[in-house]
């Protein structure tokens, strides 16, 4: 039973941060998953794959850990590339590629 402690990232499909602010302890998975042979769903019979528990901060995470004696991994979240430029950069002169149209 080994447990990594992460920020998860934000998601992908919206602009918004709701969700990757709290960080998560998450159990690593002690068997792996295998075809169901009825129904050929993916299938597991480790429970503990199953379980999310969110904190609101790292060190709250890793003080349970450590009061319900469970091995645990700090994963530190990695900063975002953020490139600033403005729309107005679309229309100048000095534009690398030209417009198609």
């Amino acid at each position: 039973m080994f447990a990594k402690i992460y920020r998860p990232a934000k998601t992908a499909m919206q602009s918004g941060r709701a969700g990757s602010q709290a960080w998560r302890l998450e159990f690593a998975p002690e068997m792996a998953k295998r075809p169901d042979p009825l129904m050929g769903w993916t299938s597991s019979t480790d429970m503990r794959s199953q379980i999310k528990l969110n904190f609101e901060t790292k060190d709250d995470a890793i003080a349970y850990a450590k009061r319900q004696g469970i091995p645990y991994q700090v994963l530190e979240p990695q900063k975002a590339k953020r490139y600033v430029k403005s729309y107005a950069e679309n229309f100048s002169a000095d534009r690398k590629q030209p417009w198609s149209h």
